[in-house]
Order: structure tokens, then C-alpha cells, then sequence
């Protein structure tokens, strides 16, 4: 980025919300800014494109915002990973356990998709158990997961010591 725009400031810091204790990452204020947002996008895919993927896979529902951008800079599709019931038709699904308790990811069933490179994008990555799910569910599919990517990493939650996936973030918290 631009020496003139500091990623981090641009994005707001919520105190005890969605509960007491925790500082949650806005990136409301990231999108309004035009400027950094285009250069977040631009960054974000030209990090993308070295492991050149044929699909950008965007989880519910700030990776949606992220992942059309960026599939229209990179030339190539979008796929929604969504929460269980809010697509049509036949799909596959993946529970997984959070801090909080369970939820369950899913995708529409596309055979077309089998043996594609995905590259799997959100917004703020934490503790991994949300990206760990979508990738476990779009290889489910039979795509290659060949990298996944986020604005913000919470690095001290070392949520990348999940992954087996190579993973790019644009900036790191490194301390709460």
C-alpha cells in the first residue's frame, strides 16, 4: 500500500461486541474508503494470482464483498460459501466447532468445479476453525484449495498454525 494509507487505521475497533471482552475488527470503514479499498483489492490479487487460481471462493459475508472484486481483477469466477440452508438446489455442507458452539458452511453442488484452483477469501482471519471449514467443504467438492487470504490476520490467536494451505494477509495484529 501506499505509504500515505495505513491499512490497520482504516479499520475500526469495536470494544466488547459481540460480547464483553472481545475487540472486534469493522471493516465498514475500510469499504467507504475508496482509496484503500481499491488498493486492498489490488494488493490482495496481486498476492492471489502467483498461485493462480480459477475460481475465488468467498465466505458468508464479508468474504462475498472481497471476493467479487477481486474475481473481476483476476479475470476469473466467484463461489459463495454460504451458512447451511440460504442456497438452492443440491449442495454439500461441513459443521464445524467454534469457540461459541457449531455452524455449518455450505456449497451448490457443481461437478464443473471438480479438479479447479480455488483460492478461499474473508475478511478477518482468527483462530482458523471458519477457514479450516471451507476448506475442508471445497475440497469436499474435488477443487484444490491453492491458497487462502484475508485483510486482517489476528495473528495472536496463531490460528495459522491450522492451515496447511499457503496464506496471505495484508496486515497482523500481533498483540490484543
Amino acid at each position: 500500500m501506499p505509504k500515505s494509507i495505513d491499512l490497520e487505521k482504516t479499520i475500526a475497533k469495536v470494544p466488547d461486541y459481540p460480547k464483553p471482552g472481545v475487540l472486534y475488527y469493522d471493516i465498514s470503514t475500510l469499504l467507504m474508503n475508496a482509496q484503500a479499498w481499491k488498493v486492498t483489492v489490488k494488493r490482495l490479487a496481486r498476492e492471489i494470482s502467483q498461485y493462480e487460481p480459477d475460481i475465488i471462493a468467498g465466505i458468508e459475508s464479508r468474504g462475498f464483498l472481497l471476493a467479487s472484486p477481486l474475481a473481476l481483477e483476476l479475470s476469473i469466477g466467484v463461489q459463495m460459501i454460504r451458512k447451511k440452508g440460504k442456497l438452492p438446489g443440491t449442495t454439500l455442507a461441513h459443521s464445524y466447532d467454534l469457540e461459541y458452539g457449531h455452524d455449518t458452511l455450505e456449497v451448490q453442488k457443481n461437478s464443473a468445479l471438480n479438479g479447479k484452483r480455488v483460492a478461499i477469501v474473508d475478511d478477518i482471519f482468527a483462530t482458523g476453525g471458519t477457514l479450516n471449514a471451507a476448506t475442508t467443504l471445497i475440497r469436499k467438492q474435488g477443487s484444490n484449495v491453492v491458497c487462502s487470504a484475508c485483510i486482517l490476520e489476528l495473528a495472536f490467536l496463531k490460528g495459522k498454525d491450522k492451515l496447511d494451505t499457503p496464506f496471505i494477509s495484508l496486515s497482523q495484529v500481533n498483540e490484543v
